[in-house]
């Protein structure tokens, strides 16, 4: 139970929450149409301000490297996600295998 509790600690579940808000702000960007719907664009950017502040509390208690490979990553995995599900953008198989690669070496960097 120790290695659970160990592995999903308050730190993760942070830079969770900030590559979500990173990722739900990319979204808004891009259905901000460049800004042209100017509260979708503002929204986004009030979005990662609030990604860096849960990114800087996740810091506290664990490694800058880890957390920001982390929230780089869960971040690409999502935005490409997004834009697959939402805007029908178009993935290759390969690019589904690097989203295993991402995730595989998420779970290592945050086990070392």
């Amino acid at each position: 139970m120790q290695a659970v509790t160990s592995f999903f600690n308050l730190s993760l579940l942070l830079v969770v929450l900030a590559a979500a808000l990173d990722v739900l702000a990319n979204l808004l960007l891009a259905k901000s149409g460049g800004f042209r719907r100017r509260w979708l664009g503002f929204f986004s950017l009030a979005l990662v301000g609030l990604a860096f502040y849960c990114l800087s509390l996740a810091v506290r208690n664990m490694d800058l490297a880890v957390a920001y490979a982390m929230w780089g990553s869960f971040g690409i995995l999502g935005t490409s996600l997004g834009g697959w599900l939402f805007f029908s953008q178009k993935l290759r198989p390969c690019a589904f295998a690097g989203m295993g690669l991402l995730m595989t070496g998420m779970v290592l960097l945050h086990m070392s």
